[in-house]
């Protein structure tokens, strides 16, 4: 099993699956690469907050989400900037606890926040955060 944080190592996504141990992340993966119709861009970052390799979805430019793997589970993180606020404002009380409570406690700063999103279960607000990224997206239906 390949180690996330090995910078020397470019994994592939099948890797990095193998190394969440967590069937979701592969559901996760799929499903936003066929509702938008993006690859995955493989990053290792050294940022100091989550220092590792890591998978972004971007789509014409703009990116949709990052994904941070983690072991069992990941952490997605979606931001919401000027565009998606109001949208997001209103989904907001439709979503789980969990969901709203990242939102609020999540600081805007230069009018984003960065929302980071442990998932490790379908029913854990995954849907919610698939919301999240459609507003992101600006994809209407």
């Amino acid at each position: 099993m390949i180690d996330i944080k090995d910078r020397t190592f470019s994994p592939t996504l099948d890797e990095i699956a193998e190394a969440v141990q967590n069937p979701l992340f592969q559901i996760f993966c799929a499903k936003i690469k066929e509702t938008y119709n993006v690859s995955e861009k493989i990053v290792y970052s050294c940022c100091s907050m989550e220092p590792g390799w890591n998978v972004k979805f971007k789509k014409s430019g703009r990116a949709l989400c990052t994904i941070y793997p983690k072991e069992s589970y990941f952490t997605v993180m979606v931001a919401v900037g000027r565009k998606e606020k109001e949208a997001v404002e209103v989904l907001l009380p439709d979503s789980s606890e969990k969901i709203q409570e990242i939102y609020h406690q999540t600081q805007e700063w230069n009018g984003q926040r960065w929302l980071m999103i442990d998932l490790e279960d379908p029913d854990d607000c995954c849907e919610d955060v698939f919301r999240l990224i459609k507003i992101r997206s600006g994809k209407k239906s």
